[in-house]
């Protein structure tokens, strides 16, 4: 009989079973992080593009004023982690003096051709204690080869490289831009591939966890961490860290740029694999340094509310950076990102729970000792209050025993022992009751409750509504946001706005819903549409004209797509043209609005030269998809 009692008491005081697919250890270190940056650098710099054709002069390549350790202390000090490097963009400029091809480094007149852009980042990191990460695009838009196998040969080379001379890394970060036009050595055409089996990726993942062992792999299928499905920097109300990617093409099998990627926004609860979402997003409106972007820079506050919209949410927040021409990164840029540390420091500097008191409706074995909620005071990610393994249902009380003034929730699981919690809801004693102040569904590495305005209480409760296995809570903690939040503002630049003078015209009739007259009637949340549910589905070119009602003098002309969730119509490619009589026209460029179906932001255009003209015609020669076109706005600056 005293055996029988002595086992029990052993069996019920065990550790909780880990449920589900579980982190790796790098994937751990990766939670860990929460931030890091994406630093993009290269002759789109110096082309004012976002994604260059591949034909560009590496001579134009010279940041006179570069210095690495510079960069990477503004990062450290906006509370950065890390950095990923862009190595080479898709373009296919490498950043570094590769042996795989003469388009690198080695071709400027930075440094005398001397230069080794990746290895300066990476003495730089360890010695300021920052992780280095590393992108190398597989679509190299320079390369003869890229479409055939001896491409992919080369490629994997050059990760070999990287791997080999700029380690240990934290991330090798992988995208899906997969195949279309460029040089391509000269032949100046369009190549395409089949994305769910050219680039041969499980070589290519087994060949960085060889190399790299403690780099998680990130992409659009992962394996270690999965693209969120946006560059907007945000991750679903529900994000589950495990997920399982599914193709579009259900007889193939899903593949960086071949995925069901919106999925990914908030996961697959209970998925095949553990499998965290990165959201990464620019502190610009485009990846690279654009000078017309300087005045455009993300706010302090527009980075921390991205931060619990990402970071708050079990993800990873990945904001892109972009030195200039000179290789540094803009004052404006500076300014935010270290106000942005700043209010990180000032908010999380006190846990104002750390000398509460817990009672817990249930306790493991009864062992407060072992699995008690005091180990959700302490600063260890992996120590955990734990209830009995039939118990999926639980309360937490939060006993202030006096007044207290918070607006922000802090709620952690262990997820080494996997993602248990499906739901929970917690209240606030006010008025001699309990009034329900926030409720949510996943927590797993991080869960930020920012409430919408602080409030006072002398305790409250937190109850665990719906678990899938017993649960196993890392932390509760609570913090006050200073208010108010001092903000960096710009001045913006000078756009003309279309008046009761401007008339539109298409050459495709525009939706009853959304008509021609949305795009100038500024306001980016309304838009036209030629989008038709009905008849062919393919694209034929189509334009939109404006009668400016006078002649006006402007050097640029900006693009703004559609802002709703919908992807189709969004213009890739253009050509536009001026007149002054609406009749004869004289085409002024042509161009590719490039990545605008992840990120579609405002496209500005500079013409080189003032233009004066009475009507301008924006020709779209390609769309991200389906019949027609969408725009919010179109319009010129001075």
């Amino acid at each position: 009989m005293l055996f029988a009692f002595s086992w029990n008491i052993l069996f019920a005081q065990a550790p909780p079973k880990p449920y589900g697919a579980l982190p790796s250890a790098a994937q751990l270190q990766w939670h860990e992080m929460e931030m890091y940056a994406l630093i993009h650098f290269g002759v789109d710099t110096y082309t004012d593009k976002e994604w260059g054709y591949g034909d560009e002069n590496p001579l134009i390549v010279n940041p006179v004023n570069f210095n690495a350790e510079k960069i990477v202390t503004t990062v450290k000090s906006a509370g950065f982690k890390g950095i990923i490097v862009v190595a080479k963009h898709h373009d296919g400029m490498c950043l570094w003096p590769t042996k795989t091809t003469s388009h690198n480094i080695s071709k400027t007149n930075w440094k005398n051709g001397n230069g080794d852009m990746i290895k300066d980042y990476q003495l730089a990191c360890n010695k300021l204690g920052i992780r280095l990460g590393l992108y190398c695009s597989p679509w190299d838009r320079n390369n003869a080869s890229y479409g055939r196998q001896e491409y992919i040969n080369i490629y994997r080379e050059q990760l070999k490289e990287l791997y080999s001379n700029y380690g240990p890394l934290f991330i090798s970060w992988h995208d899906g831009a997969n195949g279309g036009d460029g040089y391509y050595g000269g032949a100046k055409e369009t190549r395409k591939i089949d994305a769910s089996s050219y680039y041969g990726w499980d070589s290519t993942f087994a060949l960085a966890h060889k190399m790299q062992p403690s780099a998680v792999i990130f992409g659009d299928i992962g394996p270690g961490v999965r693209w969120v499905g946006n560059e907007e920097g945000i991750a679903g109300e529900t994000c589950w860290a495990t997920y399982t990617p599914q193709a579009p093409d259900s007889t193939k099998q899903p593949a960086n740029g071949f995925s069901k990627y919106w999925l990914a926004t908030e996961g697959t609860k209970d998925g095949k694999y553990w499998m965290p979402a990165e959201c990464d997003v620019p502190l610009r409106p485009g990846w690279f340094y654009h000078a017309s972007q300087d005045d455009k820079v993300k706010s302090a506050k527009e980075l921390l509310d991205i931060y619990f919209k990402s970071v708050g949410r079990g993800a990873a927040m990945d904001i892109g950076l972009a030195p200039n021409k000179e290789g540094q990164l803009h004052d404006n840029d500076v300014k935010s990102l270290k106000e942005f540390g700043k209010l990180l420091r000032d908010i999380f500097k006190n846990n104002l729970a750390k000398n509460v008191t817990f009672t817990a409706t249930n306790i493991r074995g009864n062992n407060n000792k072992k699995y008690g909620p005091s180990f959700l005071k302490d600063t260890d990610r992996y120590s955990y209050w734990a209830t009995d393994d039939e118990v999926l249902q639980a309360s937490l009380l939060i006993d202030f025993k006096k007044q207290q003034l918070f607006n922000i929730i802090r709620l952690r699981e262990n997820i080494k022992l996997g993602q248990r919690i499906r739901s929970f809801e917690i209240d606030a004693w006010q008025k001699n009751g309990w009034q329900k102040i926030a409720s949510a569904t996943s927590i797993g590495s991080n869960r930020l409750i920012r409430l919408p305005q602080h409030i006072r209480t002398s305790k409250l409760r937190l109850r665990i509504t719906e678990a899938a296995a017993s649960i196993a809570l890392s932390e509760f903690s609570l913090f006050s946001e200073p208010l108010p939040i001092t903000t960096h503002t710009t001045s913006s630049t000078n756009t003309i706005v279309a008046d009761k003078d401007w008339k539109i015209s298409t050459s495709s009739i525009a939706t009853s819903n959304y008509p021609s007259g949305n795009a100038i009637d500024g306001n980016a949340n309304t838009f036209l549409s030629t989008i038709k549910d009905s008849g062919s589905k393919e694209f034929i070119p189509q334009h939109i004209i404006i009668d400016l009602g006078k002649q006006l003098a402007f050097h640029s002309f900006i693009y703004l797509p559609a802002q709703n969730k919908n992807t189709e119509g969004r213009i890739t490619k253009y050509s536009f043209f001026i007149s002054n009589d609406g009749i004869q026209w004289q085409q002024i460029i042509t161009g590719e609005f490039a990545n605008i179906k992840a990120n579609p932001v405002e496209q500005l255009v500079a013409l080189n030269k003032t233009i004066n003209a009475r009507y301008i015609k924006l020709l779209a020669l390609e769309v991200t998809g389906g019949n027609g076109i969408t725009i919010a706005e179109i319009g010129i600056r001075e």
